[in-house]
């Protein structure tokens, strides 16, 4: 297998690490961890991040894709392309035009010859509440395009759905969106594998049974979610405002890896 020794990730809050800190309170998450072991690999090795939470299908294009094009070298390359979840769950959504823009995205970047990495939004399995019900409608055709364009383009697949442990709660974090550190690591120790590399656990272990809260205590929960992730999340719908706004990547540019401290 082809040493890999440049890592370039793409996307939006996934890959940005949300909801995985370093111990000075910095974003980690999977992609991180992912050019840890790569970096072992090779002495060599570079690392860049240009994902930035909150943007859309077509600002990952225009900004992220064109700015890591030029820094792909071949086969020597792996690149991890996430996008399109954010325009999935806007209220004014084109289905078609985030399907035709993702897979020529992703034709791009296989075309480079590198090895490129996609990646499926996880459904809600037997889906009981009307959010749960939308939320399968809206990224069910997603996902079915992602799986035809890895299938079309040779990309990777790395698919949420494939093992029931990435339905557990406990992947997500507190806004019950984002990956918890757990899921960060779990994600990674599956990209790695398909990479052939080593990784720290078995990412497809079940994990320890869930003891439930009291019913009072998950309606609190309920609540306090609602006032701390739902409503900004609204109001930023309202005010056609991002999370992203003003932010940069954290790695914008290829870097050693790990970085000197």
């Amino acid at each position: 297998m082809t040493r890999l020794n440049r890592y370039i990730a793409i996307g939006d809050s996934l890959t940005e690490g949300l909801s995985d800190k370093y111990p000075d309170g910095s974003y980690r998450g999977w992609a991180d961890r992912v050019a840890d072991e790569l970096a072992k690999q090779h002495e060599n090795f570079t690392y860049a991040n240009l994902a930035i939470r909150g943007k859309l299908l077509e600002q990952v294009v225009a900004d992220q894709l064109s700015a890591a094009l030029p820094l792909i070298e071949g086969s020597s390359t792996v690149i991890s392309f996430h996008a399109g979840a954010n325009n999935i769950l806007r209220p004014k959504l084109d289905v078609s035009k985030v399907i035709n823009e993702y897979r020529e995205a992703v034709r791009k970047l296989t075309a480079t010859g590198a090895k490129v990495l996609v990646f499926t939004v996880r459904e809600v399995a037997n889906p009981k509440s009307k959010t749960e019900i939308y939320w399968n409608e809206r990224f069910g055709p997603f996902n079915a395009n992602v799986r035809q364009v890895a299938s079309e383009t040779e990309a990777v697949l790395m698919d949420a759905n494939s093992l029931d442990v990435f339905g557990d709660p406990r992947m997500l974090a507190k806004d019950r969106l984002h990956l918890s550190a757990e899921g960060h690591r779990r994600v990674a120790a599956a990209v790695l594998k398909e990479l052939g590399l080593p990784h720290d656990l078995d990412y497809a272990e079940e994990m320890p049974p869930m003891q439930q809260a009291p019913a009072p205590i998950r309606v609190i929960g309920t609540v306090v979610w609602g006032i701390g992730f739902l409503v900004p999340w609204a109001i930023r719908r309202i005010t056609d405002k991002s999370s992203g706004d003003g932010r940069v990547a954290k790695y914008p540019e290829l870097i050693s890896w790990p970085p000197a401290n």
